[in-house]
């Protein structure tokens, strides 16, 4: 009778085991928000300030854009670079970029382009023609003469809505 009991109890463990694993499977499939487009806010420092005299350090800058879909194309719209004022500096998409599935394109900012100052940002504005995996948009921010590099995520200022 105490073996009985002991394969219920076990063969109720692998049930429970078995069953999770698939409800989490399943789950993690269904669990993927997709987006048909977004205009984001990326931070760009284009220097920053260092020591107790604030020395200026001059960084370059990458505003990396990619797509992550492994089946879809995306299209970038715009990326307008703004100083520290918010005032535009410039617009590097002048026609839509269209990034093929799983495709990566950048705009750089040599070291010493002060334009921007230490509250530099792009807008980027994407779409795509249905919903897809949201690209991966950051800046990355670096100096080989200081040592310096650090990474900034876009964050979404707006949905797109059909």
């Amino acid at each position: 009778m105490m073996l009985i009991k002991n394969l219920l109890k076990i063969a109720l463990l692998w049930f429970i085991l078995f069953a999770f694993i698939t409800h989490s499977e399943s789950f993690a499939d269904t669990d993927l928000e997709l987006f048909s487009g977004n205009t984001l806010y990326v931070s760009v420092y284009s220097n920053i300030y260092s020591a107790p005299k604030a020395v200026r350090l001059e960084l370059a800058a990458m505003l990396s854009l990619r797509n992550t879909d492994p089946k879809n194309s995306i299209t970038i719209l715009k990326a307008d670079y703004y100083d520290t004022a918010g005032k535009l500096v410039d617009s590097y998409i002048k026609k839509p970029l269209v990034l093929k599935p799983l495709e990566s394109a950048y705009i750089y900012l040599k070291e010493y382009d002060k334009r921007g100052g230490p509250g530099a940002n792009f807008i980027v504005k994407w779409q795509a023609d249905k919903k897809v995996n949201r690209p991966i948009i950051e800046t990355i921010m670096f100096s080989t003469r200081h040592g310096i590099s650090f990474v900034c995520p876009g964050q979404i200022i707006k949905e797109y809505i059909e």
